[in-house]
């Protein structure tokens, strides 16, 4: 039997109104940082905290995600969620900066075609790889090892992407090492994320 419209209780206001509103406002906050840099100086000039903010931004959209669903729910629910991050941050990231297409006739703003795809591709074949190796285990060291494993694949994937891009400039070891390690950083956080996630689960159903 469900639960009656008055069961009630703190954890529902935190993890179902404050966490999610919390999450909100990083993102909305995350958004305003560029244009505020922007007005307090040159683009140059602040090139490396974009990439710092941008490199975030990319992390929790088309990894983190991806990469949780798949190692606490299934390759399936991970794959999927890979799919549509990937798909939103490669609108949002073409909208923004009008990148449409690949071919070598159009200007430099508007090849980013491949770069586009390896993201989306990347984040499905994260999330899809986690599932599958894991498959629902709750043992630590299995999470670790699948979240590992498919973020640095998934990593080594879109740096190849980036390759077929003709506006691509992340060339050479250090931006191979900036593309794969940190999401292979990310493949060591999530799992943990992921496990306090299993045990609050089971907290709850010992209630």
């Amino acid at each position: 039997m469900g639960l009656d419209w008055k069961d009630w209780n703190r954890s529902d206001i935190i993890y179902g109104v404050i966490a999610p509103l919390v999450v909100i406002v990083i993102i909305i906050g995350l958004s305003q940082v560029t244009p505020y840099l922007l007005r307090q100086g040159s683009f140059e000039s602040m090139g490396f905290i974009f990439g710092i903010i941008s490199e975030v931004e990319e992390l929790l959209i088309i990894v983190a995600i991806p990469l949780l669903l798949g190692l606490v729910w299934n390759r399936w629910a991970g794959g999927a969620s890979g799919f549509l991050m990937g798909s939103i941050y490669a609108m949002w990231f073409a909208v923004g900066l009008g990148s449409f297409g690949s071919n070598d006739s159009l200007p430099v703003t508007m090849r980013f075609g491949p770069t586009m795809l390896g993201w989306l591709l990347s984040a499905m074949l994260i999330g899809y790889m986690a599932g599958a190796l894991n498959k629902r285990s709750e043992n630590f060291r299995r999470m670790l090892i699948a979240g590992v494993v498919s973020t640095t694949v998934g990593g080594v994937l879109l740096f190849g992407m980036f390759q077929l891009s003709p506006s691509n400039v992340m060339t050479g070891a250090d931006a191979f090492l900036l593309t794969v390690l940190s999401r292979t950083a990310a493949g060591v956080i999530i799992p943990i994320i992921a496990k306090v996630f299993m045990w609050y689960g089971a907290a709850m159903h010992k209630k």
